[in-house]
């Protein structure tokens, strides 16, 4: 995972020698001290390109990104973090962490300021969405554009699904708790996340709830996400301030959202208009993870997002890099 010489990879188009080429974009992996955490991320562009920061959610990592980043890395420099608890970054016991989003946002700041990067577009992702607005509310100055995939910011897009945890978050008992961990922290509720609300379930890769599902039974894992469940409540008293921010700052903004989540419903991706006017609302026939089945259409949105928005490439010609 160490830094090296800039990579580049060409594809020949036919068996001929003089075919024109195409450039593959490689995704590196890599680890960074940021809070005093080992922050895994995974990289793709040209350094000198503008970035997109990618922010994932429960119960993924930097992982749900594996074909969204080569589709990108093309004209940005795309970097994903995996968040504390979650994929393959590491937390000391040392450390003693205390995982809330508040945190979450204070250790990416640090990976931002680590891998110094000042200014990106970012995508945010479930719990992404308040991880990423927390940075956007700190530095305006540094947020380019953002893009939402199923990440809110109003209560109107809370579906019924939030419905056990809403509980929990009235009252923190034991029980309440050992429900979301024998509802939502199982094989079963991973994949369904992954699954509901998609036209073909079977089309949705088994790899991804699969690594997930083997992360979320890491020792220790499970409390850590009881309590962010828990501590999500923090997010939806910040909502006004997330609007606040909207309506001020006004930052470019596509909402691409999965129609048929069950968690965060399209009311969600709509109520972005009542802040910020201009922003654009594309709803894909998919689920929760609409990156597993609609890759394709979410990089091409983006890329026209952007491009549209001014954060483009100054130099058409560059070096794909680590």
């Amino acid at each position: 995972m160490s830094d090296a010489a800039p990579r580049t990879a060409t594809k020949r188009a036919g068996p001929n020698a003089g075919a024109a080429k195409f450039i593959v974009p490689l995704t590196s992996i890599h680890k960074v001290d940021a809070d005093g955490v080992q922050v895994f991320y995974r990289a793709a562009g040209d350094a000198s390109a503008p970035v997109v920061l990618l922010l994932h959610g429960f119960p993924t990592s930097s992982f749900m990104f594996r074909e969204l980043i080569p589709r990108l890395a093309t004209d940005y420099r795309v970097i994903a973090p995996d968040l504390p608890g979650f994929g393959f970054t590491e937390v000391p016991s040392e450390r003693k962490y205390v995982y809330s989003f508040d945190q979450l946002a204070r250790t990416i700041e640090a990976f931002t300021r680590a891998i110094k990067i000042d200014r990106y577009a970012i995508y945010v992702f479930d719990y992404g969405a308040p991880t990423g607005f927390r940075l956007a509310m700190a530095h305006p100055e540094r947020v380019t554009a953002i893009i939402s995939q199923n990440g809110n910011a109003y209560e109107e897009g809370l579906g019924d699904a939030w419905g056990p945890i809403q509980k929990y978050w009235a009252s923190a008992t034991a029980e309440n708790r050992d429900i979301i961990r024998q509802s939502v922290l199982t094989a079963g509720g991973t994949r369904w996340q992954y699954t509901h609300g998609v036209a073909n379930p079977e089309n949705v890769p088994p790899e991804s709830y699969t690594l997930d599902t083997a992360l979320l039974e890491r020792p220790g894992n499970k409390e850590i996400q009881l309590d962010l469940f828990l501590d999500y409540a923090s997010n939806v008293k910040l909502y006004p301030k997330f609007q606040e921010y909207f309506r001020k700052f006004k930052p470019p903004l596509l909402a691409i959202w999965g129609k048929n989540d069950p968690f965060f419903i399209p009311a969600g991706a709509e109520a972005y208009r009542k802040d910020i006017p201009d922003a654009k609302v594309q709803f894909l026939d998919t689920g929760h993870f609409a990156i597993e089945t609609h890759v394709v259409e979410i990089a091409s949105a983006m890329k026209d997002f952007l491009e549209t928005n001014g954060v483009r490439r100054q130099n058409e010609e560059s070096t794909v890099t680590r």
